[in-house]
């Protein structure tokens, strides 16, 4: 079930954001936020799949928490203004990958709109699982980069014999390479 953090004003027009939602066929859960401090408290303690901005709020107007949302989260953010001033607003955050729709907001378009940030999610959630498996992968290069030089200054190893090495222990062992080279390193104990 995807989280959307709803952020708008009032109560009234959080209800009425909730019913377009639905529409939108969206079983989603909504945590609601009545001002940017609230939402940017919501946005530390939770994870949104999207962040519905209804513009302007009591306390901001609201285009920098979209911004910040936009860096610091990988939702999709979706910023509603008034007709007359979404161009401008659509320039300030657009680069930020922030969609911005006129109020008043229509069926059609609230719906493809939120089509859109639910696929920018998508991709960004398919990404940073990506860059994670990258940067484990990193690590474990690391490790045993680090394991094959302790092999080379205490055995008196060359480099693809202390590569051959750990190689061969991880296979004898049935062990992941990261594992052998924790153990040469002595990280295991921890």
């Amino acid at each position: 079930m995807e989280r959307i953090l709803l952020i708008s004003s009032t109560q009234k027009s959080q209800a009425t954001l909730a019913q377009f939602l639905s529409f939108c066929g969206m079983q989603a859960q909504t945590v609601p936020a009545a001002s940017g401090a609230e939402a940017r408290r919501a946005l530390l303690d939770g994870i949104f799949d999207i962040v519905l901005i209804n513009t302007p709020l009591p306390d901001e107007f609201g285009h920098e928490l979209a911004q910040a949302a936009a860096h610091e989260t990988a939702a999709g953010v979706l910023l509603l203004v008034k007709a007359e001033q979404s161009d401008a607003v659509s320039e300030l955050v657009e680069t930020d990958g922030v969609f911005v729709l006129p109020k008043p907001l229509s069926r059609p378009l609230f719906f493809q709109a939120l089509r859109m940030v639910r696929a920018v999610h998508a991709r960004l959630d398919g990404l940073q699982k990506e860059n994670q498996r990258l940067q484990s992968r990193i690590q474990d290069i690391r490790l045993v980069d680090r394991a094959k030089c302790i092999l080379i200054e205490l055995r008196g190893m060359t480099e693809p014999e202390a590569h051959a090495y750990i190689e061969q222990q991880a296979m004898n062992g049935r062990k992941s390479k990261r594992q052998v080279a924790e153990e040469i390193l002595g990280l295991d104990q921890f």
